[in-house]
């Protein structure tokens, strides 16, 4: 298998399995790397998508944005019309760092996006601190905010990279404490994988007017190449100000038509998220087995470790994908983690369990 190493160090995120490896040999990888639910679409939706490829591809997208965010609030049991669609969660974060930032606080590591697309001059790095496993205090990060004057504030719950979870009870705690900041954004692209009862601040959102919520599709309904992703606030004038910054058509056919299936499918869209709440106890409690690493707990469909035997993430990385056909996340060039830590998604039982079966051998040399 031939890779093109050079990707890695073109881009801040990880370059796909297609891009490495090319078509052909991607099929034969199991992609640890990219977090996707792997239970749904189920195939009866993804065998009505391909009925219906011919003519969507060849039918323009609608120029309503309310009809899809109609679907997807049904789904959400909340108000459609404080709903934004956009091309991937990528395409929302852009806008609301262009228009609604003045400066922000960002605890890292974090996704790259956050950073990236907000100015070194608006944009203050609060970084976590290693030995705590870089874990965020939400009452030491909002006393920082308050002594760097800052007017805006990001929290990513559950933690992309390491998992980590606030309860509802700790987030609208910490959003009543926070009512003086002028925006918090909470990016949930994880949080239905965290638990049965999911703990998200969707039901509450109204109540706070600083608040954006966004959500990455990708990650918990399983689609990252149909590039789906949303936002949620009351804010009116926000809601506004995001929508006329958006192209008329920003998603496509066949995208609209998966968000038209989410209601017959809900039930099964649930069944597929406690599989995966169950795949990723059973994948946290192979890899706390597996000597020289420490595992980090996780509420997410992921999980991360720090490799402790000297090697890098990046020499665990290429090993596992040259010997094993098996791509994992070096977090080595998050901004603000070392070069020791690998983020596994969960790929299902059996997928999962042959990663902590290898693992062993490609950490022993």
């Amino acid at each position: 298998m031939q890779i093109n190493v050079a990707l890695f160090d073109e881009t801040t995120h990880s370059p796909s399995l297609i891009d490495l490896v090319g078509y052909a040999d991607a099929q034969q990888v199991i992609d640890f790397c990219y977090i996707a639910n792997p239970y749904y679409p189920t195939q009866a939706m993804l065998d009505e998508l391909t009925r219906n490829l011919p003519t969507l591809i060849k039918t323009y997208p609608s120029s309503n944005p309310r009809i899809n965010a109609r679907h997807l609030a049904q789904v959400l049991h909340v108000n459609p019309e404080h709903l934004i669609i956009g091309n991937g969660a990528t395409e929302l974060i852009t806008e609301l760092c262009r228009f609604l930032v003045l400066d922000m606080g960002v605890p890292i590591p974090t996704f790259g996006e956050y950073i990236e697309k907000i100015d070194r001059g608006r944009l203050r790095l609060y970084q976590l601190d290693p030995a705590n496993g870089y874990q965020l205090d939400l009452d030491d990060y909002l006393a920082w905010l308050d002594s760097e004057r800052l007017h805006a504030a990001l929290i990513i719950n559950p933690h992309n990279p390491t998992g980590q979870l606030f309860s509802l009870a700790d987030m609208q705690a910490f959003l009543e404490k926070a009512r003086g900041l002028e925006l918090v954004i909470v990016d949930e692209s994880f949080i239905d994988s965290s638990a049965l009862e999911v703990p998200s601040l969707l039901a509450s959102a109204d109540d706070y007017a600083n608040l954006v919520i966004v959500r990455s599709m990708s990650k918990h309904c399983g689609v990252p190449g149909l590039r789906l992703g949303y936002l949620y606030t009351g804010n009116e004038e926000w809601l506004q100000r995001l929508r006329s910054s958006l192209p008329t058509w920003n998603i496509n056919t066949p995208a609209e038509f998966y968000l038209s299936m989410l209601p017959a499918t809900d039930a099964d869209y649930h069944a597929s998220r406690r599989q995966v709440i169950e795949d990723v106890a059973h994948l946290y409690a192979d890899l706390c087995r597996v000597e020289g690493i420490t595992v980090y707990p996780t509420g997410a469909n992921f999980v991360c470790f720090r490799v402790d035997n000297g090697m890098t993430a990046r020499e665990v990385q290429r090993r596992l994908l040259v010997e094993h056909q098996m791509y994992v996340r070096d977090c080595s060039n998050k901004t603000g983690m070392d070069n020791y830590h690998i983020r596994v998604a969960s790929q299902g039982r059996a997928k999962d369990r042959a990663l902590a079966q290898v693992l062993p051998g490609v950490l022993g040399g």
